[in-house]
Order: structure tokens, then C-alpha cells, then sequence
């Protein structure tokens, strides 16, 4: 392993990171963690380029999950988002970030892949200034390399599309990359142009305007920003994107169930085409079954 204090950290039966953290490790070296009478872990899915290349992977996208003996349950947030409060929310939030963190680079096939973590709209309400800076001090205890990570911004109202560059400063002063969700192509354009943040990402139903999807792939590559099209979910959709990056000659990345779905375990590293021919025959296995 790379990272010599996280492996000492894996080694132990127990430890807190920072802000005494409940987080502890299996035999296997995963790791959880405790939110009151839950036990959360991580999952990871991949994002991808359209072309398919095993160099075409960008990185990982984490999600916090419940934990059970039968395998990953809940996705918690969706339950707090009305129920808690700041605080527990901001306490939630930074220890899935860390738990993330450990249980990505970790695993081998990490290597030269990005992290992207969600920071949840609740914890830019609640913390006024410096944002960044708790889960900056948890990384360099475990000597993990933070210009991995790219932290995604959540899609916000128009109206508030300001505040968006006072969470970006704040995270950059402290040495991170920044993402951004956006509503739509529109706000996403915008984003690029003005922001300019490691990447932007677009639901994939907002990419029926080849004409408008092209003019964002243009003027990304320009202000040196990835888009990515999330819940890419039919082979048509993800064709469609396809085309578009051939068309634009530039760079597009995707992410969604047709591809692959969350799980604790990276998987080793395949071409999309390659992943795609497995699974027909698989599929076409259980249809003369």
C-alpha cells in the first residue's frame, strides 16, 4: 500500500481520525463508520469516457450506505435531509468524507483515478467560512494525496448561483478541486464560463439538444473543464453522448447504472466495450437458460 499512516491505520482494531470519529476496520481493511445507531460504509461508481479506453476513466464518485450483514442498505441522506439538524447533518457529512477516503485509496485499483465527494447543501448552510479545512487536517493525518479528490458542489436555484463562488474560493484556498452539479445545460455553460471548476455535471435527460450539448463540449474544452452526464441509464442515451463528443472532438465522461452499480469493492479495470459484450452474454446465457 502507497500510504504508509493509512496502512498503519488499517492495522489497528479501532481509531478516530479527527474530531473523534467512530471509525473502525473489518478483517478485510474496510472500513465504517457509527452515526448513532447506524453502521454507514462506502460505495463507489465509476466515471467513464464515452470512448470506452481503460485510460478513459476519470475516477469514482462515493456514496455513503447503511450497512447490514445481507450488504449495503440505505442512502441516509435522503432520510435527514428534513429530520436532522445542521449540526448533525455537518457531523455526518465530514465522517462520510473521511470514510470515503479510507475506503478508496485503500484499494489498488484507486491508483491514478480521482475521488469525487459530495458535499451535501446542509453543510454549506451551516459552516460559515473555511470551508475545507477539517477534512484538509483529516487527510494529511493519513498522508492521503488531497489533489486526488475533487469535491462536487450540489445544483443550487438560480437565485443563489452567487454562493456557488464562495464555497469554490473557500474550498480552493484549501487545496481542493472543486465539481459542480447543474440543473440543466444552461447553468452548466454558465458554470464553465465563469467558475471554471474541475468539472461540470449534467443529468443525461437534459441532453436531448445535440445543438446546446455541443456549444457546452466546445466551450468546456475551452475553459480547460470535464462535463460529465450522470444517471446514464439505456444504451441509447449513452450512444447519443457518444456522438456528440465525436462530433465536438473533445473529451465527454458518463457515469450510470448502464455502466456499472455502486459497490464497496473497485472493480479491476475494463473497457466499457469489453464490459458491454460480458454482460450481453450474460444476458443472452439467461434468456436460453
Amino acid at each position: 500500500m502507497p500510504f504508509p499512516a493509512l496502512h498503519t491505520f488499517l492495522g489497528r482494531e479501532e481509531a478516530d481520525v479527527v474530531s473523534s470519529m467512530p471509525i473502525w476496520t473489518d478483517a478485510r481493511g474496510q472500513a465504517f463508520g457509527r452515526f448513532f445507531r447506524s453502521t454507514l460504509t462506502s460505495a463507489f461508481q465509476a466515471i467513464h469516457s464515452t470512448d470506452g479506453s481503460v485510460d478513459g476513466l476519470l475516477g469514482y464518485e462515493a456514496f455513503a450506505r447503511s450497512h447490514s450483514q445481507s450488504g449495503n442498505g440505505l442512502y441516509l441522506w435522503r432520510l435527514l435531509d428534513h429530520a436532522a439538524s445542521d449540526e448533525v447533518s455537518v457531523t455526518l457529512d465530514r465522517l462520510c468524507r473521511v470514510l470515503h477516503a479510507i475506503n478508496f485509496f485503500r484499494q489498488p485499483p484507486s491508483e491514478g483515478a480521482d475521488l469525487y465527494l459530495h458535499v451535501h447543501t446542509r453543510l454549506l448552510a451551516a459552516v460559515e467560512r473555511n470551508h475545507g479545512e477539517t477534512f484538509r487536517q483529516a487527510l494529511r493525518a493519513l498522508e492521503l494525496p488531497q489533489e486526488r479528490i475533487v469535491l462536487q458542489l450540489p445544483a443550487v436555484p438560480g437565485d443563489k448561483a452567487w454562493l456557488l463562488e464562495y464555497f469554490a474560493d473557500n474550498y480552493r484556498r484549501n487545496g481542493f478541486r472543486v465539481a459542480i452539479n447543474t440543473s440543466d445545460i444552461a447553468q452548466a455553460l454558465h458554470f464553465a464560463q465563469q467558475l471554471r471548476p474541475e468539472a461540470v455535471k449534467v443529468d443525461s435527460r437534459h441532453a436531448a439538444d445535440q445543438d446546446a450539448l455541443l456549444k457546452l463540449l466546445g466551450k468546456a474544452a475551452t475553459c480547460g473543464v470535464q462535463v460529465i452526464f450522470k444517471r446514464v441509464e439505456s444504451q441509447a442515451s449513452h450512444d447519443a453522448l457518444a456522438r456528440a463528443a465525436r462530433l465536438a472532438g473533445v473529451p465527454l465522461h458518463v457515469q450510470g447504472f448502464l455502466l456499472d452499480i455502486p459497490g464497496g469493492m473497485l472493480p479491476a479495470r475494463v473497457r466499457i466495450a469489453e464490459w458491454q459484450s460480458s454482460t450481453d452474454k450474460l444476458q443472452s446465457a439467461a434468456i436460453h437458460a
